[in-house]
């Protein structure tokens, strides 16, 4: 188990290191956000900005426009507040402005519905020429964060509150999709701390001989939908998001737009915001079990089989 987060400070020293154009901005919570590691190692580039937001992206946004790569750090929640700034002034004037908004979801836990950001894939992905990235462990926070870097126009990267398992090894061979298991139906299309729960869900079906593979989805703006013609008839769609603007949407357009169809059964956090209790314990209640993404499986599996003797 390792916070998502540790990965900030690292690559962002490592991209600090090589490129003096980077410089990192926050607003009063960098200890948490692990953007003050950056901070330690070069103090000169990095802005401390106080609980401000919308005078952090406006600040971030000049030093873009002057050649500097900003990366802006918060909690999602905090971040939502300056959608306007983000919009207009780092979007519509295409600068590469890295937005690194950590303790997304209801996975934020004990904080409670205030704290608890179930809506930023939805607001961020609704921004022209905005790439999401939602790293699903350690490591490939690790690989969104250097993809942010590279990646031409603003960009915004998911991270999450709790520690994660860790799903991948450090040298592990990227992609926006990744797809864990050999091509079957049913699949599972997951992101965020959901694709550690997807991959359980993976070995229980296994112990009932049933296989199943589970699309980690890295990147969902623009996604590489590798979901597409492998013939998937059911789809479970698992994220820590609400219902409406996420990875459920983004597969279901995929689909309607290659002219596929399929079966999709979203486990999500529906339309209704969270509450406080341990993470664990939201996550039982929302459903965003092993358990119950493999029992979803095993009965559309069921069914078809009642199905095919009663023809």
């Amino acid at each position: 188990m390792k916070y998502m987060r540790d990965a900030v400070g690292e690559v962002l020293c490592e991209l600090g290191e090589r490129d003096e154009r980077v410089v990192v901005l926050d607003a009063d919570l960098g200890h948490s956000t692990r953007a003050a590691v950056f901070g330690e190692r070069f103090p000169e580039r990095y802005f401390q900005m106080g609980i401000a937001e919308q005078n952090m992206i406006g600040v971030a946004a000049g030093l873009a426009a002057e050649g500097k790569i900003p990366f802006v750090s918060t909690f999602a929640i905090f971040g939502a507040r300056a959608w306007e700034q983000i919009r207009l002034s780092v979007a519509y004037s295409r600068l590469p402005v890295r937005f690194i908004f950590t303790h997304a979801g209801i996975a934020t836990g004990p904080d409670g519905a205030s704290h608890q950001m179930t809506e930023d894939i939805a607001l961020m992905a609704a921004i022209p020429g905005m790439a999401v990235f939602s790293p699903s462990d350690y490591s490939s926070a690790k690989w969104a964060l250097r993809e942010a870097y590279a990646w031409p126009g603003p960009a915004y990267i998911r991270m999450v509150r709790p520690k994660s398992p860790l799903v991948y090894p450090e040298d592990y061979p990227f992609a926006p999709t990744v797809a864990h298991g050999r091509v079957s139906d049913p699949a599972v299309i997951s992101t965020g701390l959901l694709t550690p729960i997807a991959l359980t869900a993976q070995r229980l079906l296994s112990e009932m001989g049933i296989p199943c593979v589970v699309y980690d989805v890295l990147r969902l703006k623009p996604a590489e939908p590798a979901w597409l013609r492998r013939g998937h008839r059911f789809i479970v769609v698992a994220e820590d998001h609400v219902r409406y603007g996420g990875l459920f949407s983004v597969v279901a357009q995929t689909l309607v737009e290659a002219g596929e169809s399929a079966r999709i059964a979203p486990v999500n956090a529906g339309d209704s915001f969270g509450e406080s209790g341990e993470t664990d314990e939201l996550y039982e209640k929302h459903g965003f079990t092993p358990e119950r993404i493999a029992g979803l499986l095993a009965d559309y599996l069921g069914s078809n089989k009642d199905a095919s003797r009663g023809s």
